[in-house]
């Protein structure tokens, strides 16, 4: 899927300047502090929440796309105009210009985007490098629907998504002529002897899916009746160690096992727990929730309830139902009822009725979300993030917000997530190796175009200007760099 002369990630030479269209995403110090406005909108066709995003192309093509925005189609997200604080949206539809997939692009089929109208001064968005896709828009397997093609829920946590989802947007791609046992042999020379040889480590592990991993962890005990994480435990240490451990564990289980953590012991990280149980899918959901009672032998649910108070308790037992509608079409008159009550239960009346944030932000499709926001900001004349942040305060402003910001952009969340990680001073190392692992074979490729945008770095830069030795490395390698 290469397009000549385009690194993912890098910005083309000659067009660092033009990278983020003057005046498309008008934050240059990253996001207004409260998170509000400023949330790109994916310059994608789709948004499937599975995490495989239907590629992020789809510009007007030559030839035009099927069937233009439905009335009311594009979400306009109302953009913040510099110096305005969260001002009155820019009237027409267009808003500061984020490209916006309509909401119908949802689904599978072609994503559709708003024709060039929906960019500032109807330019097309030819800053994208070559103005092209980096992928083919007609990936139309990679959409929401096509989840549970993972259906084949085994207990023993391993159970990946299906590659199809995958296809053309981690960065981790299975690696062709895969052989575990030859895989195991060079692990086990790396660590036999005196030091360990680092780079050969580095060289398996970031070239193989996570399926890929877990055959490699058998064949070394298969061959060598030894336990690799065991191996690799008492060789590493440090990040490198929690790195290296985290690409080996599956998917499912290190959600749990990072829940867990998060739980244990005095204090709650709370923030891992928003990250996880409001940016992943029902299906993920339910099986996070299975394994954590599977390997830990205890009931997520309750450990959430005996962790957290409030109503940012009631959102996160909300959450791990994993009972979101993913129906992916969206009701136009349920988003207007929506955002009408939204309204009257916090900017129109004193005091904040949280049930019924709570209830809409929980049950509602991504999509449906969407339509939403944009109806709301339509409707009050301010965006619904905006109304979140002055309504609510704290952790559970914190999970409403995520809600909202995957519905809008979820590779943007996860951009915002990085950047705070490391922007000042030290590192969240966890988060760092969280988020790079867990998205590195579902949207880290989109990540890295959101990332590059909103904050005009690369986030390979970034990354390597804030940590070091084989650690850097690896993370490089997984990114992409």
């Amino acid at each position: 899927y290469k397009i000549p002369g385009f690194q993912p990630g890098t910005i083309p030479a000659g067009q660092e300047s033009s990278f983020p269209p003057s005046g498309q995403y008008p934050f240059p110090s990253g996001f207004p502090p409260m998170g509000g406005g400023a949330y790109p909108q994916v310059p994608s066709g789709g948004y499937p929440g599975a995490g495989g995003y239907p590629a992020p192309g789809g510009y007007p093509a030559p030839g035009g796309y099927p069937g233009a925005p439905q009335p009311g189609g594009a979400p306009s997200y109302p953009g913040v105009p510099p110096g305005h604080g969260f001002g009155v949206p820019p009237s027409g539809a267009g808003f500061s210009g984020y490209p916006q997939p309509p909401s119908q692009s949802y689904g599978g089929g072609p994503a559709q985007v708003p024709l060039p109208g929906g960019f500032p001064g109807g330019q097309m968005p030819s800053q994208y490098p070559g103005g092209q896709p980096t992928y083919p828009s007609q990936i139309s397997t990679e959409s929401f629907p096509s989840y549970p093609v993972f259906s084949h829920v085994s207990l023993d946590c391993s159970s990946e998504p299906a590659a199809v989802t995958q296809g053309a947007q981690g960065t981790i791609r299975p690696v062709a002529n895969f052989d575990a046992m030859r895989d195991a042999e060079i692990l086990r020379k790396a660590m036999k002897g005196f030091g360990t040889d680092e780079q050969a480590i580095v060289d398996v592990v970031a070239n193989r899916s996570n399926d890929q991993r877990q055959k490699i962890k058998a064949a070394f005990k298969t061959s060598y009746g030894k336990d690799l994480i065991k191996d690799l435990k008492s060789e590493l240490s440090g990040n490198m160690e929690e790195l290296i451990l985290a690409l080996f564990m599956p998917p499912t289980y290190y959600d749990a096992w990072s829940l867990r953590k998060a739980m244990q012991g005095a204090g709650t990280q709370e923030r891992v727990l928003i990250e996880i149980l409001c940016t992943r899918t029902n299906q993920e959901i339910r099986e996070i929730v299975r394994c954590y009672q599977s390997e830990f032998g205890r009931d997520l649910e309750k450990d959430i309830r005996s962790d957290t108070s409030g109503h940012f308790e009631r959102l996160l037992v909300s959450m791990c139902q994993g009972n979101r509608d993913e129906n992916q079409s969206v009701n136009h008159q349920m988003a207007q009822e929506d955002a009408q009550r939204l309204y009257q239960a916090g900017e129109g009346r004193l005091g904040t009725d949280e049930s019924c944030f709570n209830m809409i932000l929980a049950t509602r499709s991504f999509p449906q979300l969407r339509a939403t926001m944009e109806a709301y900001s339509r409707m009050a004349n301010r965006d619904l993030l905006s109304s979140v942040s002055r309504e609510f305060s704290g952790y559970v402003e914190s999970g409403l917000k995520t809600i909202l910001q995957c519905a809008l952009n979820r590779p943007a969340f996860f951009a915002e997530r990085l950047y705070y990680a490391m922007k000042g001073a030290g590192t969240d190392d966890s988060t760092l190796v969280r988020i790079v692992v867990t998205r590195s074979e579902i949207d880290l490729v989109q990540i890295k175009q959101m990332f590059a945008q909103m904050y005009q770095k690369t986030l390979g830069t970034m990354i390597a200007g804030d940590t070091s030795g084989d650690y850097r490395r690896l993370l490089l390698a997984i990114v992409g760099q």
